[in-house]
C-alpha cells in the first residue's frame, strides 16, 4: 500500500513538471511570436519609404529625413550613460559593500530608488521641463534632455547593479583579502568583472528605455527634426520623438513607420555589440580565475 502511495505521488509531480513545461514552452512561443510580428509589420510598412535620403539627407518641409534625430539619439544615449551609469554603479557598490546591512541610510537609498523606479515618465518630463528647462535657465536643449533622462534610468542600473553584486560568492571575497588585497583592490579586480554580466544588462535596458522615451525627451530637448548649431546646447528629436512628429505635422504615417524601421535596427544592432562586449567580459574573468 505504502508502495501504490508513494508510485502515485511520484507520477502527479511527474505529471506536474510534464504540464508546467508544456506551459513554458508555449509562454515562450507566445514572446516569440509577439516579437517576430511586430518585426515583420514594421519590416513590412517601412521598407517602401526607406532610402539613404530618408537616413542622411537634409531635412526638408516636403521630403522629411531623420538624419538629425539619429544623431540626436546616439548623442542622448552616449552622454546619459555617461553620466548614469558611473553614479549608478558606485551607488550600488556603496551600498552592498561599504555599507553594512541594516543601515538606516541603505533603507533610505532602497526605498528612494524603489520609488523612483514606479515614477511615470511624464513625471520626469514635468520635473525636467520645470527644473532644467525653466529654473536652470538652459531652455530645450539636448543638455536638459540627458540629465532628465539620467535621472530616469539610475533606478534601473542601481537595483540591477546591486543584485549582481550580491550574486557573486562570498568565498571569491575571501579568497582576495586571503591573499592581502585590500577593499578597494577587491572591489575593482575581482567583485566588479564577476558582475559585469550585470551590469552590462543593466545598461541594455537602460539603452531601451531612453530610445523608447518621448515624453521626457519632448519636454526637455525640444522638437526640432533639424540639427542644432550649439551641439548639447541646441534642441533636437530623437528617433522616437520623431516618429510622432512625422504624423502631427505632416501627417506622413509611412516615414514614420521607416523611423520605426530604423529605430528598430539601431536597437538590436546596440544590443549584439552589448551583448558581444559582456561575452567578451565573462571569458576574460573566467580565464584570469
Amino acid at each position: 500500500m505504502i508502495e501504490l502511495n508513494s508510485l502515485l505521488t511520484t507520477k502527479r509531480k511527474f505529471e506536474k513538471a510534464k504540464l508546467i513545461k508544456v506551459f513554458s514552452f508555449i509562454a515562450a512561443l507566445l514572446v516569440l511570436f509577439s516579437f517576430m510580428a511586430i518585426f515583420l509589420f514594421i519590416i513590412i510598412k517601412g521598407l517602401p519609404k526607406l532610402s539613404l535620403n530618408f537616413i542622411f539627407g537634409k531635412n526638408t518641409a516636403r521630403i522629411p529625413t531623420i538624419s538629425a534625430p539619429i544623431f540626436n539619439t546616439l548623442t542622448i544615449i552616449f552622454f546619459t550613460l555617461l553620466i548614469a551609469v558611473p553614479i549608478g554603479v558606485f551607488t550600488a557598490i556603496t551600498l552592498t559593500e561599504y555599507l553594512k546591512r541594516g543601515n538606516k541610510f541603505v533603507e533610505i537609498v532602497k526605498i528612494a530608488t524603489e520609488t523612483l523606479s514606479g515614477i511615470p515618465s511624464i513625471i520626469y518630463a514635468l520635473f525636467g521641463m520645470v527644473f532644467f528647462v525653466k529654473f536652470l535657465g538652459w531652455g530645450y536643449s539636448l543638455k536638459a534632455g540627458i540629465c532628465t533622462l539620467s535621472i530616469m534610468i539610475l533606478p534601473t542600473i542601481i537595483r540591477s547593479t546591486e543584485d549582481s553584486i550580491k550574486s557573486v560568492p562570498d568565498i571569491l571575497r575571501e579568497a582576495s583579502y586571503g591573499l592581502g588585497a585590500g577593499k578597494l583592490r577587491t572591489v575593482s579586480k575581482v567583485i566588479i568583472p564577476a558582475a559585469s554580466k550585470g551590469i552590462l544588462a543593466s545598461v541594455i535596458l537602460s539603452i531601451g528605455r531612453i530610445v523608447g522615451e518621448s515624453a521626457a525627451v519632448l519636454f526637455t530637448a525640444g522638437s526640432s527634426l533639424n540639427a542644432g548649431p550649439n551641439f548639447l546646447n541646441s534642441q533636437g528629436a530623437t528617433l522616437a520623438v520623431s516618429m510622432y512628429l512625422l504624423i502631427e505635422r505632416g501627417g506622413t504615417i509611412e516615414y514614420a513607420y521607416t523611423a520605426a524601421l530604423v529605430l528598430l535596427f539601431c536597437v538590436v544592432i546596440i544590443n549584439i555589440f552589448s551583448t558581444y562586449i559582456g561575452k567578451r567580459f565573462g571569458e576574460k574573468y573566467d580565464q584570469n580565475i
